[in-house]
């Protein structure tokens, strides 16, 4: 590798290096400078958090765990994964932490892989009410390998009924049950879960990959003092690099290590590992506790906001970061929405409500969040100036001259709260 003698920062060493992947780049940097990101899972890492994961430990290899890996040369990445393992433990007040899952998918897989065997009940959420895909969906490896007894919401008032759930436990005894949701915006009982569990002997896991950073800013409740085994992904409200975690009680920590590595995984990427390590740090602070209240402030400034423009909201309302809303009065369906909001610059994407007649592709609903926006420094004056812009583009999908025009709109509000100042590229 031909070393430069000119001092360059990094961005520089690629422009000279790769001019072509320099510009979608900075095409892509633009266009999350100008757009309302309003994508519920998505958000804002920050400048440490984004040097870390081009730092140095992405050149090591260090298959195993701190103190018991298979190449030499880890003193100091062992050092930055405890660091992460030891700030995750005081965020959550969790016994035992794994940092090395790739994403939250693999973190599931590895729970399921500790805890059951091929066959047994897993009961998750349906993905057309909340769930995910790996809450057991008949398309992926969840619903492939296990016996799946599926829960759904109430289909008045589109919340958890945990009568019906409970019931439903009971007459199929599963070994997991799963909580914590991709597209349910209201507040989860987890004691009330924890009863349920342990009326059959069921281990209780929540998946927090949504609220994770909500919950580390004290603004929703803990589930980790109820749950055997708590998997949650680090990006999203979280504001931290794409990865994962998995967290769970001590009794079960060489299970769920040994379904990590080796069971599913080799080499961890310890470049994300301390950018984890990073994010968490922040999240300890006073100013990402008050970053959490804003986020669900700012939700229920915008959901009402919406409600008072005629839209739906599924479930009535929020509890959190997340709205799912029912486009069908304002006739178009969830991915004509979507089209409709990225060309004025608002950027959504299309859901699938409960009891939902449309494919998954098209789906009735979009799903919006204030995580983004809230990173930027945008308060409640602001989602009510971004909950009408949004109402006034479903009332005008079709008329691209005037998204055009709402487009300039959105750019110029979002000119007012600026990202990455520090990356000149």
């Amino acid at each position: 590798m031909k070393q430069s003698k000119v001092r360059m920062t990094m961005y520089e060493h690629l422009k000279v290096a790769d001019p072509t992947l320099y510009k979608i780049m900075k095409r892509e940097l633009q266009r999350q400078r100008d757009g309302a990101e309003m994508i519920p899972s998505e958000n804002l890492v920050s400048v440490p958090v984004l040097e870390t994961l081009g730092s140095v430990f992405t050149n090591k290899y260090s298959e195993g765990y701190p103190g018991k890996r298979y190449y030499g040369g880890n003193e100091f990445i062992d050092e930055a994964e405890l660091l992460a393992i030891e700030r995750a433990k005081i965020l959550f007040g969790a016994e035992h932490v794994n940092v090395q899952p790739l994403s939250g998918s693999p973190a599931n897989m590895a729970v399921y892989f500790a805890l059951m065997e091929h066959g047994d009940t897993l009961m998750g959420l349906k993905l057309d009410h909340g769930g995910h895909l790996t809450h057991g969906h008949p398309v992926n490896f969840s619903g492939k390998t296990y016996h799946v007894a599926a829960y759904e919401v109430d289909k008045e008032t589109e919340q958890l009924d945990y009568d019906v759930i409970e019931a439903l436990v009971l007459k199929e005894k599963p070994k997991i049950i799963l909580a914590g949701y991709t597209a349910y915006p209201r507040r989860i009982d987890w004691q009330r879960f924890r009863k349920i569990a342990d009326k059959c002997g069921a281990y209780l896991m929540a998946d927090i990959a949504h609220t994770a950073g909500l919950i580390a800013g004290k603004a929703l409740e803990n589930p980790v003092p109820y749950c055997d085994v708590v998997t949650t992904t680090t990006h999203k409200t979280f504001r931290g690099p794409r990865g994962a975690i998995i967290m769970c009680k001590e009794a079960l920590a060489k299970k769920i290590d040994k379904a990590v590595f080796p069971g599913l995984q080799g080499g961890p990427h310890e470049n994300v590992i301390a950018a984890k390590a990073v994010a968490f740090g922040e999240a300890l602070t006073d100013e990402f506790k008050q970053y959490a209240k804003q986020v669900i402030a700012n939700a229920k400034v915008l959901a009402a906001t919406l409600e008072r423009r005629g839209a739906r909201l599924v479930s009535g309302g929020t509890d959190t970061h997340l709205l799912l809303v029912d486009v069908r009065p304002f006739r178009i369906n969830g991915k004509q929405a979507e089209t409709a909001l990225d060309k004025a610059g608002i950027y959504c994407n299309k859901n699938t409500i409960p009891y939902d007649p449309e494919k998954p592709f098209v789906g009735s609903g979009i799903r919006l969040g204030t995580p983004t926006l809230t990173t930027r420094g945008m308060g409640e004056a602001e989602m009510e100036v971004i909950g009408n812009h949004i109402v006034d583009v479903l009332e005008h999908a079709d008329d691209d001259a005037y998204l055009k025009k709402k487009c300039a709109d959105v750019l110029a509000l979002c000119a007012k709260f600026p990202i990455y100042p520090e990356l000149q590229l």
